[in-house]
């Protein structure tokens, strides 16, 4: 069917409710064959329709609209337009964007052609009712299916233009390509395409439009055309549709010029028309249409079992390396740089600590900052350190500990891949600076989640084949976002996968159940007290996701294995209260299933700088240790202990003081010992103008053991876990946009808007005297508005009023009144849906309603 024929068929009389506006109509539209506005169209939907079109775009909540009419406005404007078209999947967007090409209003025939072309697609036309679903949901498209419109808006936004051209690379209609063309012009183009003269521009455009509709004719016009005319064509059909040409032609530009093949745009370009195109496209409006999302292609399958005991192992490692950073950190970690964040050589110091690549390590890094258990201490020499969250963590079982950690990756728009990266302005992000935050971080990851929970369990699904889902999902998002160093969505997408599995949400590439259970998702294969078919609460979720997960960690363990090596082999992870005391007493030398610790003098020495005795550590050892305490251990433990504390270091700026005076005769004569600026102020006792805690580690690299003493002269007990900061809030996730609305705020709102659309639209009665115009506040006197309430009070009807609040805000309502005193009136109020009492002088006027209304 040609669009000439399209035109006629889709062409409505004015005033026979072929208008276009989307959102200012008035009128119910009662009783007419099909709506005329966007508002009358979401008027006469249902509730359902109307819940998921503010789910879909919980932007038109903000705030909660008075009526239809304001919806249906709100829902036009640029801003949401352009946030609904980022939402929609390619095959969508192809049927709004031939929607955008198509006559306005269009029957649904004419788009099932433009998408389907003249051959026809089974799979198109399988996918199409679809597509147009989800635009008339989303309130792009209304109208029946045999008159379908775009909202303006987005017809403005997809249409093709010379500044913005369409994705179907189709150009202006001849209508508008010829538009301020001579009517000499005009004629001489339809004479030389073999067609009659007419009198007037209008007719001669028409005919030009039929013939390149026409197929038949269309056809037999080409077959006259040069063959360098045809290869003109071809590299124009399918866009972009513009070439420039010289004032002097070739022979084969000439002629399809000649012929309204190509109609100038300017001195020096040319446009292929509209219709010629989709003659030479045989209808489509677009080359590749992709009715159907592409598949995910598995690339392994494991047992589910396997799949979760490498999740929990990977889960275990998260908690072991996020415990390592803040251990390491626990005296007070590196210095907030004064831009904020961390330099790169402290990234790169932890880094190397924690044996691990950059990227991983800044991601550890933010996903503590976003937990909570980190933060700057806002000191006058600000650094970063644990929080007093991080002892509450500790305190969890391991289960719960990794569900706070990954319930925190998901929500975190904080995108630590970033890091090392520049921004708009050509400075480097740093880890926990500014600049990281992505709003459509946790979309994306849930996004891919949610793919890999497709696949059967144990399938691990193939990188590019969930990134070239995601490519089909969100198109025009996609395009928005991308710059020099790519797609940024494809990056986020790329970076989810790793963090999912270093995480422990994912193993071997497939989703694991405890990770099923944190997303909400039926686990059907799961035991009966963990079973739930989805949608619950994110606690619960957590909760359930933590009981999957707790049988599959290992078993922590109250013993080690001490070998005559001077290490200590842990079986398996230690207990909290072990754990902590090993590591004071010993480095830890090798990770992995079993943990090896290595004593030396500087560990032991800690320990005893921590207050333990040396008595106490062979206690402590002979408890835990399923072998003997080796006797190279207990000489290295005695021979430490012996010179711990035979020196004391204070502040003088510091001394050194011993009952031994030829020990601090050593000293003095030791050349090392002349950064220290040492003298001697009594036979036991050396002056420094050094602090202590320099003074401290000088003499320990000169070979001897201090100890720090306190003003009243006590054994200063120094613990790993003394720092912490403030109390910190974790950093709240940026949104992309406003949350969606819950079930009841869904219901709420819906409930709200209808009230209001009623009090908008109810039929009432209008003084002569004083008509009220559509969409206007009613105006009476305030003794004819307290005696009309009043009227209604004694009769038990409602009544319209307008209001004005105390912030100046102008709504209208129906109430029904039920007193009237002291300058209020209370009643039952229809569109608030609960009794309300209002100042008369707020009440600009009031209407009796028409028999048989609310």
């Amino acid at each position: 069917m040609g669009i000439g024929e399209l035109d006629r068929e889709a062409h409505v009389p004015e005033g026979k409710g072929g208008g276009s506006g989307d959102g200012a109509g008035g009128g119910t539209g009662a009783g007419a064959a099909a709506p005329r506005t966007l508002a009358e169209a979401l008027r006469a939907g249902g509730d359902e329709a109307l819940a998921a079109l503010l789910r879909a775009r919980p932007d038109l909540l903000s705030p909660v609209p008075n009526d239809l009419t304001q919806l249906a406005t709100r829902a036009g404007t640029r801003a949401s337009v352009v946030r609904a078209l980022e939402r929609l999947d390619r095959f969508a967007l192809q049927a709004a964007e031939a929607l955008a090409v198509a006559p306005d209003p269009a029957p649904y025939p004419v788009l099932l052609g433009l998408l389907a072309g003249d051959a026809g697609d089974p799979g198109i036309e399988a996918a199409l009712p679809r597509a147009v679903a989800l635009l008339r949901e989303q309130a792009l498209v209304w109208g029946d299916d045999e008159r379908l419109r775009l909202v303006r808006t987005a017809r403005e936004l997809l249409a093709p233009s010379a500044q913005h051209p369409s994705p179907t690379g189709l150009g202006p209609t001849v209508a508008e390509a010829t538009a301020g063309m001579s009517p000499g012009r005009l004629q001489e183009i339809i004479a030389a395409a073999g067609l009659p003269t007419t009198h007037d521009p209008v007719s001669a455009v028409a005919a030009l439009t039929d013939l390149f509709t026409d197929r038949t004719r269309m056809a037999a016009l080409l077959d006259t055309a040069p063959p360098e005319a045809l290869a003109v064509l071809d590299r124009l059909v399918w866009g972009p549709p513009y070439g420039e040409v010289t004032p002097d032609p070739a022979v084969p530009v000439r002629w399809l010029r000649d012929r309204g093949l190509l109609l100038p745009v300017s001195a020096r370009t040319v446009v292929l028309p509209r219709e010629a195109a989709l003659h030479l496209r045989g209808g489509r409006a677009h080359e590749a249409p992709e009715p159907v999302a592409p598949e995910l292609v598995v690339t392994r399958e494991h047992r589910p079992q396997v799949v979760d005991n490498a999740a929990a192992g990977q889960a275990y490692a998260a908690l072991a390396t996020v415990e390592e950073l803040l251990k390491s950190w626990n005296q007070g970690g590196p210095q907030v740089l004064r831009a904020g964040g961390l330099a790169v050589r402290d990234l790169k110091r932890t880094a190397s600590a924690l044996d691990l690549p950059e990227p991983a390590t800044a991601f550890w890094m933010e996903l503590a900052y976003g937990a909570g258990l980190l933060a700057s201490d806002g000191e006058a020499d600000e650094r970063y350190a644990p929080t007093p969250a991080y002892d509450d963590w500790l305190d969890l079982p391991p289960a719960e500990r990794w569900t706070r950690l990954a319930v925190t990756w998901l929500a975190a728009t904080r995108t630590a891949g970033l890091v090392g990266t520049q921004d708009a302005k050509g400075r480097t992000l740093a880890a926990f600076g500014p600049g990281l935050d992505r709003g459509m971080a946790p979309e994306v990851r849930h996004r891919v989640l949610a793919l890999l929970a497709t696949l059967p369990p144990g399938a691990a699904a193939d990188r590019e084949s969930v990134l070239a889902r995601l490519r089909w999902d969100r198109p025009l998002r996609g395009a928005a976002e991308a710059s020099g160093a790519g797609d940024l969505r494809e990056r986020i997408a790329a970076w989810t996968l790793e963090e999912a599995e270093q995480l422990g949400i994912t193993g071997r590439g497939a989703l694991g159940t405890p990770a099923r259970a944190l997303l909400n998702l039926p686990l059907a294969e799961a035991a009966p007290e963990t079973r739930h078919p989805g949608d619950c609460e994110p606690a619960v979720a957590a909760s359930r996701a933590a009981t999957l997960l707790g049988p599959l960690l290992p078993e922590a363990v109250d013993h080690v294995l001490l070998q005559a090596d001077l290490t200590a082999v842990a079986p398996g992870p230690l207990r909290r209260p072990l754990a902590d005391a090993l590591s004071v007493l010993a480095d830890v030398e090798s990770k992995g299933g079993a943990t090896v610790y290595r004593f030396t003098p500087a560990s032991v020495r800690r320990a005893l700088d921590a207050g333990r005795s040396a008595s106490d550590l062979h206690g402590f050892l002979t408890a835990h240790s399923r072998t003997p305490v080796p006797q190279p251990l207990a000489y290295l433990i005695d021979d430490v202990a012996r010179r711990h504390g035979h020196l004391r270091v204070g502040a003088a700026s510091s001394y050194v003081r011993c009952d031994d005076d030829a020990m601090l005769g050593e000293i003095l004569a030791d050349k090392r010992a002349a950064a220290l600026q040492l003298r001697r102020l009594a036979p036991t006792v050396l002056a420094s103008s050094s602090d202590p805690v320099s003074l401290l580690e000088g003499l320990r690299a000169m070979g001897f053991a201090p100890a720090a003493e306190s003003a009243e002269g006590d054994v200063l007990i120094t613990r790993a876990d003394a720092y912490r900061t403030g109390d910190r809030t974790a950093p709240a996730p940026v949104p992309d946009g406003p949350p969606v609305p819950d079930a009841t705020m869904l219901t709420a709102a819906v409930k709200a808007i209808r009230a209001g659309d009623r009090a908008a639209t109810v039929a009432r009665k209008e003084p002569a005297a004083t008509p009220v115009a559509a969409g206007s506040l009613p105006r009476t006197s305030a003794a004819e508005t307290l005696a009309t309430v009043q009227a209604a009070a004694l009769t038990g009807s409602a009544v319209w009023i307008g209001y004005v609040n105390a912030e100046g805000a102008a709504s209208q309502r129906v109430i029904a009144p039920v007193r009237v005193e002291g300058g209020f009136v209370t009643g039952y109020d229809h569109t608030a849906d609960e009794v309300r009492t209002y100042p008369l002088h707020r009440i600009t006027g009031v209407a009796e309603l028409a028999d048989g209304e609310v």
